[in-house]
């Protein structure tokens, strides 16, 4: 049976990430990336699929855990009937290049706190996503037990407990006294080379808190909300991959958007757009080398004809990311097909200049200098869209239906060119500013034209239908509109009316057949945040703060935020940690703390 996944805690060193369960299961982990295929797949299937449970002996054990401080060190503290004992899960942050390091640690440390209590140690390894078990052989000494386990190109090393065959898989049993600590650890690392040095457990584990510590006293954020945001900035530093700048949109995939459904999407990549925002909400609270490291990456991303942009990319900037179907994992709760890849790297998403040229013209704003390339990479965007303007697109939510004109991607096109203008106006830029002004007006005019419904009061989803669709409530926060103004109220009005369920946001009505797929979804967080920021700025300040306090409530223990949330089930829905979620959980908690200064 699945675990729920708001029953997940994040562990990462900023390379990769692993998932851990409430019962101490560790069922999610790719290895030595985030996009690589899995070593342990349980959340996409069950423990056939690979997993590594530690977990106390006594089946009535009860747990509680939270990180230690601002770090991704778990503790999971477990209550037995003979003692009480803590597990301390991490991945040790190497700020050496991964290919200098070559390898990928996970540390659990069991510590006795009083009395004594027994665990059960349980290693299934199901290497190329479940499609590979590995070869397995015992190593090292009584004192200094190893299990070395080796599949194609991948091998894995456990040491510090003595382990058993169990049915293709390994067991064992270790007990901890008060005052007594035992260190596993399983690592990682190119079956072509020897294992590597066991690791000085003490000095790693001081390191890799004194990192995240000190990471997160650099956040500049005083206003209210003060915990959700700093952990919510801790989960966006935890996506972005320390060597490449690559920031993925979440940690896993196929987790579906609706259970049982078809709606499963693979999200271990790195969109312009969410990556884009994210950088945003980095300069937004301190830090601008963060930005420079990715801009830096879009550089390499996008060399060359600037027709051929991608609006998601592999972690180094790769363009083939080839959608296929796994049939090695049955998907979360049978939600079938479980898809690697992503075919909306083949689509046109016509918003997604915009939210380019909004991030590098906050860097810009904060201080950070040009490069000798980063302009012209704007400006040869610039050219790229205003060659193709009345192209119709697939819009930010990725449909897979006809093309269409949407109203977001029209008014994301007006801020390219809106941004363009106060560079040259702002910061001295050179380029055809009267043409952009030019283009800027007449899209201008057309959305006002297109794009809002007049009869009815309210902008629109797409150019010829009523419909409205929760990514217009960013287009006060682009600075296409005022939030005050009627048209935007008239608006809120309508996706109050027909978006919402139980004071959540839907992206759009999937029963409109808009986006050419089967099934339905669950209202989308990021969506509900964005209310927020418009009800902060519209003068709606209670009910953006009522509906803050509920949506910060819907995030786990551990303060992590999926994609969506079933309101009916009361469940996170969706990938998770999803970025989106939580850089609009930042924006709203900027947005309140504005409104109420």
């Amino acid at each position: 049976m699945s675990v729920p996944i708001e029953d997940y805690a994040l562990l990462s060193d900023c390379r990769t990430a692993a998932l851990v369960s409430r019962d101490g299961s560790i069922d999610w982990l790719c290895v030595p990336r985030f996009d690589s295929a899995s070593v342990f797949g349980a959340l996409l299937g069950d423990e056939e699929q690979g997993c590594w449970s530690l977990r106390p002996a006594d089946p009535e054990a009860v747990s509680t855990r939270a990180y230690a401080g601002d770090t991704f060190e778990l503790v999971t503290r477990w209550e037995t009937a003979e003692g009480v004992a803590e597990v301390h899960d991490v991945m040790p942050v190497d700020k050496r290049h991964l290919d200098v390091v070559r390898r990928v640690d996970l540390i659990r440390r069991v510590v006795g706190i009083s009395g004594r209590v027994e665990f059960v140690n349980h290693l299934r390894m199901r290497f190329d996503y479940a499609r590979a078990i590995p070869w397995v052989r015992q190593a090292g000494t009584a004192d200094a037990p190893e299990l070395r386990a080796i599949a194609g190109p991948d091998a894995l090393v456990l040491r510090g407990v003595a382990v058993a065959p169990d049915d293709h898989a390994h067991s064992g049993r270790l007990a901890v006294a008060a005052g007594e600590t035992r260190d596993l650890s399983l690592t990682w690392h190119p079956s072509h080379h020897a294992p590597p040095e066991q690791l000085d457990v003490d000095a790693v584990l001081a390191q890799t808190t004194q990192w995240w510590q000190s990471w997160a006293d650099r956040i500049e954020h005083g206003g209210v909300y003060h915990d959700d945001v700093v952990r919510s900035l801790l989960l966006l530093r935890a996506l972005s991959h320390q060597d490449t700048g690559g920031i993925v949109a979440a940690a896993t995939t196929s987790l579906p958007e609706h259970f049982g459904g078809v709606r499963n999407w693979d999200y271990r990549f790195v969109w312009l757009r969410d990556a884009a925002l994210t950088l945003q909400a980095l300069i937004e609270h301190g830090f601008i080398g963060v930005a420079h490291h990715w801009r830096t990456w879009l550089l390499r991303a996008i060399a060359g004809d600037a027709g051929q942009m991608q609006i998601v990319y592999g972690i180094d900037g790769e363009r083939d990311l080839w959608e296929r179907e796994l049939k090695s994992l049955p998907g979360y709760e049978g939600s079938a097909p479980v898809r690697i890849g992503n075919g909306a790297a083949e689509q046109y998403q016509a918003d997604v200049v915009g939210e380019v040229l909004l991030a590098l013209g906050a860097a810009r704003d904060a201080g950070l200098e040009e490069s000798a390339f980063s302009w012209p990479l704007e400006r040869a965007l610039l050219a790229h869209v205003a060659e193709q303007l009345d192209r119709p697109d697939n819009g930010i939510w990725e449909i897979r239906g006809e093309p269409r004109k949407f109203t977001h991607s029209r008014v994301m096109l007006w801020v390219a060119f809106d941004r363009a203008v106060q560079a040259v106006h702002e910061h001295g830029l050179d380029g055809p500013v009267e043409r952009w002004e030019r283009i800027r007006a007449e899209l201008e005019a057309e959305i006002d034209a297109q794009g809002y419904d007049a009869e009815r009061g309210h902008f629109v989803q797409s150019y010829g239908t009523s419909e409205v669709d929760a990514a217009l409530l960013v287009l006060p926060q682009v600075g296409f509109c005022a939030p005050d103004d009627p048209r935007m109220l008239g608006t809120v009005a309508e996706i109050e009316r027909t978006l919402m369920a139980d004071g959540l946001v839907h992206r759009y009505r999937t029963t409109t057949g808009v986006d050419g797929l089967a099934g339905h979804e669950h209202p989308f967080l990021a969506c509900s945040f964005w209310l927020v920021v418009q009800y902060a700025a519209s003068g709606r300040l209670a009910d953006a703060t009522a509906l803050m306090d509920r949506l910060c409530g819907l995030a786990n223990d551990v303060g992590m935020l999926s994609e969506e949330y079933d309101v009916h089930a009361h469940r996170h829905a969706g990938n998770t940690p999803q970025a989106l979620s939580h850089l609009a959980l930042v924006r709203a908690a900027d947005a309140i703390a504005a409104a109420s200064a």
